[in-house]
């Protein structure tokens, strides 16, 4: 594994020149019953890390889901999102399934604004990039 390294570092790089959205992954807080307006509120939100470059696109063998959540009709669709590998996470931090990642910035404008439910996540050292699966739930 002696020459492995320089050979990662321009895997990773080349990974990174792909990464042309930006994007934001936080855990959004249970939400709260407020008496006095009778409403429940969107708990707080905590970003897992800076914001930052990333690579959202479709699994291409996802043909997409149509689930019923109450009395609305939801269709799942399957993405990867690779964030560059050195990312770093809070100490004693894992991204779990809930978790989201929003999609900030992209040459795609129809991207922007996208919230993907994270639904795992793969953590390598050989890896070129981290790589999480998530899901649109529009």
């Amino acid at each position: 594994m002696k020459g492995l390294g320089p050979f990662l570092a321009r895997g990773r790089q080349a990974h990174e020149d792909l990464m042309t959205e930006q994007v934001r992954l936080y855990r959004q807080g249970e939400d709260v019953f407020d008496r006095a307006t009778g409403q429940t509120v969107p708990g707080p939100q905590t970003d897992l890390c800076e914001p930052g470059p990333a690579r959202v696109k479709p699994v291409a063998q996802a043909t997409g889901t149509e689930e019923q959540a109450g009395e609305r009709e939801v269709s799942l669709r399957d993405y990867e999102i690779a964030l560059p590998w050195a990312t770093p996470l809070p100490p004693g931090t894992r991204v779990v399934p809930g978790d989201r990642v929003e999609v900030l910035a992209s040459d795609d404008a129809r991207m922007v604004g996208l919230v993907l439910y994270v639904t795992g996540a793969q953590y390598g050292g050989t890896a070129t990039a981290w790589r999480i699966t998530a899901e649109d739930r529009t």
